[in-house]
């Protein structure tokens, strides 16, 4: 009998939890509980001018909501970061690894001059014999003879030619260690026997190899590349193109249920007709070798259909306890301390904050022709667009741009975001506007604001 496996979710925080890694999530935990194995969450927190102490709460919290727990306590790749730099030396005294002084644009311009129109490392510090050095990197020797197989539960077998491998970097010039080396590292030392992950990191599967061959392993685990997720283009799902924050969908009212039955249905099914299944069937049922290969499609109308499913299937009174724990959450907590200031009664207090539970806000059209209906309100709209594209999302930030937005316009900071407030709440009056835009979301009020635009233009 084989032993249990032992399998990771390695998320990076530097960014909202995206579905995708939901899915790869949800895929690992359920082959860990169904075969009695590990699930351990590994946080891949190296790239320190992204992460950020919030984006870490955030997987803890997405995972949790998911009912995905992990085993023993998350483990941080950063504090790894001295044993990889140790395990990559050794490579270097036992002959695996070399240092390189090239820069990126001397390579490319013996690549051009030589006629090589494959871009990659050329080899040329090979056997230069240098020491580590300021601006000096260290880079995996690949054999320059033989092939690699490679066997994956999902994507079949696939001879490599270890000569179309160039020689790969492990340490940086700066010491730190690469992804690669970190990674294959990492997987090695915790036991790692099942590698379950997007097919994004199918390339990376023979430098891990060689890695953790020249590291010694000698029982490398099974590879299984899950399909990537794509939008209705099939097209591969994009932060700046489309909605693919768990968060996103949570805060939309999407319960953890149907988003759990959901993604277990992108690149796998049930067996039968059946794709609404309860966590029991999809424990007993799930097999690594039935996920395909193919792209699976993230339909948001189908989601919404799944969610329905589980709303109506709530006894009434769990169905009145999410619907009020969910507004609470989602607009009363982060809204009260602005809207308990504003009025006398509750009903009053609470007409406030309907703009939150509307695709597209209750528009009183007075308030409309008199925010928008004379110069500038369309530029400023377009300004404000641009401006909330990518900025930091914080009610102090928010009034900082639009304040120098204002000043664009030559205009008081109260007259420059009148259109801005009711294309996105529909009134000229309410709670305040930035801590408003906070809890509304960048994706939901940059939508209100293009709607807005795109009224504008049809007159």
């Amino acid at each position: 009998m084989s032993p249990p496996p032992i399998v990771r979710f390695s998320p990076s925080p530097t960014g909202m939890f995206h579905v995708g890694g939901a899915r790869t999530a949800l895929f690992n935990w359920l082959f860990a509980r169904q075969n009695k194995g590990s699930f351990f969450l590994r946080v891949e927190d190296t790239d320190q001018a992204r992460n950020r102490p919030e984006w870490i709460e955030g997987i803890y919290a997405a995972l949790r909501w998911l009912g995905l727990d992990w085993d023993g306590e998350p483990v941080f790749q950063s504090a790894n970061a001295p044993r990889h730099r140790e395990a990559a030396v050794e490579l270097h005294s036992q002959g695996w690894a070399y240092y390189c002084g090239c820069t990126a644009e001397e390579v490319q311009a013996r690549n051009a001059a030589a006629g090589v129109k494959t871009p990659g490392y050329d080899g040329h510090c090979r056997d230069l014999d240098l020491d580590a050095g300021p601006g000096r990197a260290l880079r995996f020797r690949t054999p320059d003879h033989g092939s690699l197989r490679r066997t994956d539960v999902i994507r079949g077998t696939a001879e490599i030619e270890l000569s179309s491998i160039e020689d790969f970097v492990i340490l940086r010039a700066t010491g730190s260690p690469t992804f690669i080396m970190a990674n294959a590292f990492d997987d090695l030392d915790q036991g790692i026997t099942h590698v379950i992950r997007g097919e994004e990191h199918l390339p990376n599967v023979p430098k891990a190899m060689l890695l953790r061959d020249a590291m010694g392993d000698t029982d490398p685990p099974v590879w299984a590349h899950v399909p990537n997720i794509v939008n209705d283009k099939r097209q591969k799902l994009s932060k700046r193109r489309d909605k693919v924050a768990l968060e996103m969908y949570r805060d939309e009212g999407i319960l953890p249920e149907a988003m759990r039955n959901y993604l277990g249905t992108l690149g796998w099914a049930p067996p039968g007709d059946q794709e609404i299944v309860p966590l029991e069937t999809m424990l007993e049922t799930f097999r690594l070798e039935d996920v395909t290969s193919s792209p699976a499609a993230f339909d948001q109308k189908k989601l919404l259909a799944f969610n329905g499913h589980y709303l109506r299937a709530l006894p009434r009174e769990e169905f009145v306890d999410r619907a009020l724990s969910w507004y609470r959450r989602t607009v009363i907590d982060p809204m009260a301390p602005v809207i308990q200031e504003r009025g006398a009664t509750l009903p009053e207090t609470l007409s406030m904050t309907d703009f939150f539970l509307h695709d597209v806000p209750p528009m009183d059209l007075d308030s409309w022709d008199k925010a928008m209906r004379k110069a500038p309100a369309a530029a400023i709209l377009t300004a404000a667009l641009a401006a909330y594209a990518d900025c930091d999302w914080s009610a102090a930030h928010l009034h900082q741009i639009t304040e120098e937005l204002a000043s664009g316009f030559e205009l008081s900071l109260g007259k420059a975001q009148a259109p801005i407030r009711v294309a996105v709440t529909g009134r000229t009056v309410g709670p305040p506007l930035f801590e408003s835009l906070v809890v509304l979301g960048r994706e939901r009020t940059l939508g209100r604001l293009r709607r807005a635009q795109a009224r504008l233009e049809k007159g």
